[in-house]
């Protein structure tokens, strides 16, 4: 470059007035780093704050004490200390770690008021959230499977689910998403964000960080639908098939007695299966011109708090075998 021309150059940065120079530097800055995010939450209902407070720190302290009850009476009974009940125990554990990713978080904003979360939480919150979400997808495939094998094979169901077999299956379930799911969070993190870093969902989740993203994000909106099916279409259609044959093993059963048992068997699982899927499908596979954002909400409470708190009344309620042993742990706790 020419000395004029480096004259020039440096003459025209020093005409740009101080007000320029910081909104060309905030630009830069939003459009290149963002080193925190806002969730909004439910900050559109201030006035709720409390009550919402209130209700869903009961609602954490309910999802605590079932699912811990669970996981206590599967390891005390020797009646609920079979293949079945071990998949139930780790499901109820994965409820308890997958509820508190969001909804500690979700209390303490409701607390503060504030909402601010770094970019690095964000990234291990969506990150956790993500590969405890896959963890539940194959785990419920795993449980309709074994529903599958007890009923329509029941002479094999000690040789094809034993001990060893259905510890490594459930071991499968919880490191199959890992690789995938920590790649994905890389890769919507590693978008250029610009404007506004305000997030408008209660914790750090694909589809509203996508909405703050500049540019073209059409191969990253592939990506997400193409895991989606991987890991939620995918076993969906596995859980789907195994009912179909457990439908058809039950027409042919010769009593309407052992149409209830084997209704009483799945119907739980079956409740769990559509609380989760339902709301889960509609906020990850919902067309992009769905502008309903208090809807993303609205499902994710379903699938990431709701559900995990019906979880033990749904399985207490439908499963005599769990029925039995809650009533023996009830009477012994309380005669203490």
């Amino acid at each position: 470059m020419s000395q004029s021309n480096y004259k020039r150059g440096k003459c025209s940065q020093k005409n740009v007035s101080p007000q320029r120079e910081n909104n060309l530097k905030i630009t830069e800055t939003n459009f290149t780093i963002m080193t925190q995010f806002f969730l909004l939450g439910f900050s559109d209902i201030p006035t709720f704050h409390w009550l919402l407070f209130g209700i869903f720190l009961v609602i954490y302290i309910i999802i605590l004490l079932g699912n811990g009850i669970i996981i206590l009476i599967t390891r005390i009974y020797s009646s609920l200390q079979t293949p079945r009940y071990f998949s139930l125990s780790n499901f109820s554990f994965l409820e308890i770690y997958y509820v508190s990713i969001a909804l500690p978080r979700m209390l303490m904003d409701l607390w503060t008021q504030e909402g601010a979360i770094s970019f690095s939480a964000c990234a291990t919150q969506m990150c956790f959230f993500l590969m405890l979400g896959a963890t539940e997808c194959f785990l419920l495939a795993l449980m309709a499977y074994d529903h599958y094998v007890a009923i329509c094979n029941p002479l094999h169901y000690p040789l094809v689910m034993n001990h060893k077999i259905c510890v490594q299956l459930v071991g499968a379930s919880w490191i199959s998403g890992l690789p995938v799911e920590i790649g994905q969070t890389c890769q919507i993190l590693s978008l250029p964000f610009c404007g506004s870093s305000q997030i408008n969902h209660f914790f750090c989740d694909i589809p509203p960080l996508l909405k703050l993203a500049c540019g073209d994000i059409f191969v990253n909106e592939i990506v997400v639908y193409i895991f989606a099916v991987l890991f939620v279409t995918v076993p969906f259609m596995l859980i789907l098939r195994s009912y179909s044959r457990i439908t058809f093993t039950i027409l042919k059963l010769p009593s309407n007695t052992g149409w209830t048992t084997a209704f009483s068997t799945c119907s739980s699982h079956l409740m769990v299966v559509v609380l989760f899927y339902g709301s889960a499908t509609i906020a990850y596979l919902k067309p992009k011109f769905s502008q309903y954002e208090g809807m993303d909400k609205l499902l994710s409470l379903f699938y990431a708090i709701l559900t995990p708190m019906f979880n033990p009344m749904i399985y207490s309620l439908q499963n005599k075998d769990v029925r039995e042993a809650l009533r023996k742990f009830l009477l012994k706790f309380s005669a203490l």
